[in-house]
């Protein structure tokens, strides 16, 4: 659950990161596009996916 609690926080922390391209002339859909092709945008929901895992399916206790 902390491995994918840490790549949540890398992946929203580029995703909010990434906003101050609206300030620049971006558009929202010019920001979705940019964001889309960015691997470390992916971390969020990869971290996402790691911890509903590890809680609706945990591993074994012995």
């Amino acid at each position: 659950m902390l491995t994918g609690f840490g790549l949540a926080v890398l992946g929203g922390i580029s995703t909010i990161a990434y906003l101050n391209l609206l300030t620049t002339g971006y558009t929202v859909m010019d920001y979705l596009h940019f964001i889309k092709e960015r691997v470390e945008c992916y971390l969020f929901l990869i971290g996402m996916l790691v911890i509903c895992l590890s809680i609706y399916y945990p591993g074994k206790e012995e």
